[in-house]
């Protein structure tokens, strides 16, 4: 059960149930008749996992090290498939530097300064419930959070933010519609100072039509934080929708190239079937995997368990 508690575990499972059926489906099918991993059993293990969204590259990489370890073995049995797949993916998330957290908690900075996450992603993918959630969440673990509303290009955006944050019950610094993003930040983080905040959660706007402009949008609103504290962001947490499949391996691609992105949230995996994304862009962009959205429910968003994700895969 390794570090999760039984509720949320059986949340995972039940979130990943999509994937899991979809997956262990198209397995099923690879080994009929088979009674050794063969060419044929690989070859058919490979569309399997591109067609399960893990991504054409990572696929390979997975296809070479079952084929190494049939070499050392040539005898495995088509029954030892699933376990072999599944310390394979353990083994390249531990590679990716997927990280097991335990929970929410974590230090504050030496500085005394809050930890400032800057939150970054297209419009749609979950980004302000990714917000919301983190900052229940945050609260719970006994941390004073502020929200800051510095997606200003759109309306709904500030009010969605809003609703959030009476919701949880923490403050949040906004200007009207159209104002500098890199000012809202600015005060959010002299608020946070001010009141002795643990942790600034700052939206930013989620439009990918110029990437040039976001790059010197996002540029700006570091530079800006950073009059107030030199560390900030200490995260730039780029969130994607895990339903999108190989569409969120390029909103992925694209935030990386406009700015440096720390962490990955992915959302919505309870209603797919395209799981598989978690494995894939954490092997392409080398980037950890923090969180994973497996529900509607607050406790929903979960801090992700290598461990237990692979577990819960291949139950």
């Amino acid at each position: 059960m390794g570090l999760f508690t039984k509720s949320k575990k059986e949340s995972l499972d039940k979130g990943l149930e999509k994937t899991k059926e979809s997956v262990f489906k198209k397995l099923s099918r690879v080994v009929v008749g088979k009674s050794t991993i063969d060419d044929e059993v690989l070859d058919n293990l490979e569309e399997v996992l591109i067609t399960s969204d893990v991504g054409v590259d990572t696929t390979l990489r997975i296809i070479e090290r079952i084929q190494s370890r049939i070499a050392n073995d040539k005898y495995l049995s088509v029954s030892e498939l699933n376990k072999i797949l599944k310390e394979e993916i353990a083994s390249l998330l531990k590679e990716n530097n997927s990280i097991d957290l335990v929970n929410f908690d974590f230090e504050k900075p030496a500085s005394g300064l809050p930890y400032v996450i800057m939150v970054v992603g297209v419009n749609g993918v979950g980004k302000t419930t990714t917000i919301g959630k983190l900052a229940s969440q945050f609260k719970k673990a006994g941390k004073k959070v502020v929200l800051g509303a510095a997606d200003t290009f759109r309306a709904a955006a500030i009010e969605q933010l809003e609703i959030w944050a009476q919701r949880v019950d923490v403050p949040i610094i906004k200007q009207k519609m159209g104002s500098d993003p890199a000012s809202v930040a600015y005060d959010t983080i002299e608020s946070a100072i001010t009141n002795n905040a643990d942790v600034v959660i700052i939206d930013t706007a989620g439009r990918l039509h110029n990437k040039v402009n976001l790059m010197n949008e996002l540029s700006k609103v570091k530079k800006v934080m950073q009059k107030l504290n030199m560390e900030a962001p200490h995260e730039v947490l780029l969130v994607l929708d895990g339903s999108t499949g190989q569409n969120a391996f390029e909103q992925a691609k694209q935030f990386t190239l406009a700015t440096e992105v720390t962490s990955l949230a992915l959302t919505k995996l309870d209603g797919t079937a395209k799981g598989g994304v978690v494995i894939g862009i954490s092997d392409q962009f080398k980037i950890p995997v923090k969180y994973i959205g497996i529900g509607e429910g607050v406790d929903d968003l979960q801090i992700f368990n290598r461990t237990e994700f692979v577990d819960s895969l291949f139950k």
